[in-house]
């Protein structure tokens, strides 16, 4: 007889991939200059408007910042239907990422913190979504809780949504770049705080990561150490101590975090590398795992192109090993 609990995931799985149809286009679809071409399947995270509605909606747009030919550098602003960009592996491996890029909380990066990635651990067997969360300075009303709302219910679908990509329910990771590597540390530490009304059957599954791997990343929302514009964008510019200890991960880190895995460049001059530090030390006091992998050189934003020739370039690698040791499959 099946358990109950296991039918429910199952019929609510196949539910929601059929509802998957007909979904919102990726952003900026084939206007970009990479050599791969775009993905095509996507997952709108909310049925109806999300929630902490603006008025007027942002108008989505993409600019390509690149000049080189096979080289995509997209930026997008304006996401009024946030939604997940699905990467399918050939060999599914049972694993599944969320993956956040970065932008400052100004715009999200589609190419090189986003699809690159993507394309990098699909090849490994991982089932990827990329996630395009709503910009918490368009309009959106508890500002600073929008990009969190998207992310706990991007968890949330994927998990929902584990037997139709061939994947397991306790296998899902966190991956984050820069203001994005601080929306992956803010899930894995206030996944089960309430920043949105349910909406469906989904929402009763847990939003917590497995594993989460915040790259050089914003952390800290109190300078001098916060990266000025991401705490703007997030906080607006009149944010009290209150607010930014209530946004700050290394505040809201407690056992129930998730393993760690934290990569950051010491030369990063936009985003401290003390950002990645902090959240060492709370994550180690509390008894929670975390490797950290720190790099002389490297700048702000290596992904992986930028990282080329350089020892961070081995950041991708020591974290698939690393992932491998905690149960993903290598």
């Amino acid at each position: 007889m099946l358990d109950r609990r296991q039918a429910l995931l199952s019929a609510m799985g196949a539910g929601l991939a059929a509802a998957a149809s007909a979904q919102t286009p990726p952003p900026g679809h084939g206007t970009g200059r990479s050599r791969h071409p775009d993905p095509t399947e996507t997952i709108d995270l909310w049925p109806d408007m999300p929630p902490q509605t603006a008025r007027p909606l942002p108008v989505e747009r993409a600019v390509e910042r690149s000049t080189a030919d096979g080289v995509g550098d997209r930026e997008v602003r304006g996401i009024a239907r946030p939604r997940l960009v699905v990467f399918r592996p050939a060999r599914p491996n049972g694993c599944a990422a969320l993956v956040s890029p970065g932008g400052g909380y100004r715009y999200i990066v589609i190419d090189k913190e986003g699809y690159e990635m993507a394309r990098w651990l699909s090849a490994r067997g991982w089932t990827v979504f990329v996630l395009f969360y709503r910009l918490p300075g368009e309009g959106w009303t508890d500002r600073a809780n929008v990009p969190l709302s998207d992310a706990q219910r991007a968890m949330r679908l994927i998990r929902a949504r584990a037997d139709a990509y061939g994947q397991r329910r306790d296998r899902i990771a966190a991956i984050g770049f820069s203001a994005g590597g601080h929306l992956c540390a803010d899930l894995a530490t206030r996944f089960a705080i309430p920043v949105y009304q349910p909406v469906d059957a989904a929402d009763r599954l847990s939003a917590r990561p497995d594993i989460a791997a915040p790259i050089y990343a914003v952390q800290s929302m109190a300078l001098p150490v916060a990266h000025a514009g991401s705490r703007t964008a997030l906080l607006g510019p009149d944010a009290t101590p209150a607010i930014e200890r209530a946004h700050t991960p290394a505040v809201n880190l407690t056992a129930a975090t998730p393993p760690l895995f934290l990569a950051h460049a010491e030369d990063d001059g936009a985003v401290p590398v003390e950002n990645s530090l902090a959240l060492r030390a709370a994550a180690r006091a509390a008894g929670v795992p975390v490797e950290t992998q720190l790099f002389e050189e490297g700048g702000h934003g290596f992904g992986l192109r930028a990282a080329a020739g350089k020892p961070a370039a081995l950041w991708p690698e020591l974290f698939a090993r690393w992932a491998a040791g905690r149960g993903f499959a290598a």
